[in-house]
């Protein structure tokens, strides 16, 4: 079955030699080898301001790249996410990017004056990635996954995307070129599933 897929580069830095672009590019071409039509989001060579209040959130005009960017999720029906944990969590600029994308009458509807909400992108799949300096299993289980859990369960899943994967790659600072080809190759295996 062919996937309609945005990827989402959340790296802030638009350096080459970043290993969240490299897993990006190789999970674009290994999808688009498989007959999956992908679009890619990069957060580096994007400019939008942060919301700063509620009245923003609610009711503001997105900017025009944070429009082109919900017609590309709203196209897609699988998205992957790529980052790199900073201090425990997503860069602010992704956490940024969210808070605007994510905006009531795109991906969420209040309903029942304010008691419940319709999940406006249900039917979605998605997959993060995420890169860290300590190890995978540290992060999996003394920190139980906390960022990537909140990214889940209170972006994610309240907006009706799921199921949702996530991979975990560790010390990619210390990582030898085996290892890291280890990782882009199985991200491709992903991608030419469509996961």
């Amino acid at each position: 079955m062919t996937r309609r897929i945005v990827v989402i580069d959340g790296h802030p830095d638009a350096s080459e030699q970043r290993f969240v672009h490299a897993l990006v590019e190789a999970y674009k071409s290994a999808a688009e080898q498989a007959g999956h039509v992908v679009r890619v989001i990069r957060l580096a060579t994007l400019d939008f301001p942060l919301l700063r209040g509620n009245d923003e959130f609610l009711k503001g005009t997105p900017p025009d790249v944070i429009a082109k960017a919900q017609q590309d999720i709203a196209w897609s029906n699988h998205l992957v996410i790529c980052y790199p944990l900073w201090l425990g969590d997503m860069p602010a600029l992704l956490k940024g990017f969210f808070e605007q994308v994510m905006r009531p009458g795109f991906a969420f509807e209040v309903v029942a004056k304010g008691r419940s909400y319709k999940k406006r992108l249900a039917g979605k799949s998605a997959h993060v990635f995420v890169t860290m300096g300590m190890p995978g299993f540290v992060y999996r289980w003394y920190f139980r996954e906390h960022s990537v859990k909140s990214l889940e369960r209170n972006v994610l899943k309240f907006v009706g995307i799921k199921p949702v994967r996530t991979s975990i790659i560790g010390a990619v600072e210390t990582m030898t070129n085996r290892q890291r080809i280890r990782w882009i190759d199985k991200a491709c295996r992903f991608a030419r599933q469509g996961n």
